[in-house]
């Protein structure tokens, strides 16, 4: 028997997840407590750890979770090895052109999604917007708004994966959707970042084939590419042949892109398992299966059908709550994993996710997320670079706007 209201319930454990995040308890832990309490206020308390059980057996929960667990691995193991140094070290050297440089370099680090990752590109962009005389909070907004340009399109993306679990519609059919967005996002991090600033470059004089030098570091950023473009092609071509992989495919993935990895970087035992002591792993594929447990409390407790009647009944237009709600929650939480968790329940009572509604849920969830003060991204690069952040604001807001205003227009006309 429910102790309240179930909508006052899912208010009051949002309050709780709120709370969690503000004092930075880890995403995973603060979204499975999030669900638990919603469960211990509105579910019969015996058939809380058979509604644990029966969540943790799921194959989707399963599948996503185990997906989450390789992804970190494979990124951590990235790190360890230092073949993301040699990764991002060749791209710079391959392309002579620093404004592309300084935006290229941020998002081939954004495919490890792993927490302060900015710091690790910040002395590149540094060393590069140097040259064509960028200010301080221009270079700060450069790494964090091109590291992220690369999420919306990155098929193991942690929050991609979810959001296609959570809503029924395939990571391939949402990425398609976020290609003109992502155009959107470059487009204007281009504009505001280098309009009017210095044209220098560095400038080769002789082709691949007349440079060895140049022709090594393509071969060198190829072989530290080669890792995660296995584990991106074999996900992409499993999904495009309709192979049953039991919704193992993305695990499946990266088990091959980490055997690849092992074989260019010759790692030591103690490296190799060294990740596998790192809290982080475990408290982000922890978030894959709280954000899980709390659709599946939240949808037993029947607060998408209350949802429902309220915004019928106050006549709230249903691309209101697709678009702000999720933006809002991104924002609050400081989490896309947790908007995306927290709109999909609230969403189901309105709507039947489709290719076009799911990428703009998750767009917008994520764009929140990217605009937060207490976003690490953002935190670790205005200390790096020793600026304002409402210097750096100042940059980031017209980019969001911008963005958001670009995947309301892919929804329409999808």
């Amino acid at each position: 028997m429910a102790l309240i209201e179930p909508l006052v319930a899912f208010i009051v454990s949002i309050g709780l997840l709120l709370l969690l995040l503000y004092k930075r308890v880890n995403v995973g832990i603060a979204l499975t407590a999030t669900a638990l309490l919603l469960a211990f206020l509105v579910l019969n308390w015996q058939t809380i750890p058979e509604f644990i059980y029966n969540t943790a057996i799921e194959p989707l929960t399963i599948a996503v979770v185990l997906a989450t667990f390789g992804i970190m691995l494979l990124s951590q193991l990235y790190k360890e090895t230092r073949v993301i140094n040699s990764l991002s070290e060749s791209a710079g050297n391959i392309i002579r052109n620093s404004k592309i440089v300084s935006s290229v370099l941020p998002a081939i680090i954004g495919l490890l999604p792993v927490a302060g990752g900015a710091l690790m590109s910040a002395p590149l962009v540094d060393a590069q917007t140097e040259k064509i005389g960028l200010k301080p909070e221009k270079k700060a907004y450069v790494n964090v708004w091109f590291r992220h340009t690369i999420f919306p399109l990155y098929p193991l993306s942690q929050v991609l994966i979810i959001t296609s679990a959570l809503t029924g519609v395939a990571v391939t059919s949402i990425i398609v959707r976020q290609i003109p967005v992502v155009a959107a996002m470059i487009i204007i991090g281009f504009f505001i970042a280098f309009w009017r600033s210095s044209t220098q470059t560095k400038r080769a004089e002789l082709t691949v084939e007349e440079n060895p030098c140049l022709n090594t570091e393509l071969k060198r950023f190829l072989v530290a590419l080669s890792p995660i473009m296995a584990t991106i092609v074999v996900v992409v071509g499993l999904s495009a042949a309709r192979v049953n992989t039991g919704g193992l495919d993305v695990f499946s993935s990266t088990v091959l892109g980490m055997l690849v990895l092992i074989a260019i970087a010759k790692p030591s035992f103690s490296k190799l398992v060294k990740p596998l002591r790192k809290w982080e792993i475990y408290g982000v594929t922890l978030a894959a299966y709280g954000a899980f447990l709390l659709r599946n409390v939240a949808v037993a407790a029947g607060i998408s059908e209350m949802v429902k009647t309220f915004a019928v009944n106050g006549n709230i237009d249903v691309l209101v709550v697709l678009a702000v709600v999720p933006a809002v929650l991104g924002f609050v939480t400081a989490s896309p994993s947790s908007g995306v968790a927290i709109s999909v329940p609230i969403l189901l009572g309105m709507l039947t996710f489709s290719p076009a509604s799911a990428a703009l849920l998750y767009i917008s969830a994520f764009l929140g997320y990217l605009i937060v003060p207490s976003h690490l991204c953002l935190v670790f690069t205005v200390d790096y670079f020793k600026c304002s952040m409402g210097k750096v604001y100042k940059y980031i807001l017209p980019s969001f706007l911008v963005s958001l205003t670009a995947a309301l227009l892919v929804y329409f006309l999808a």
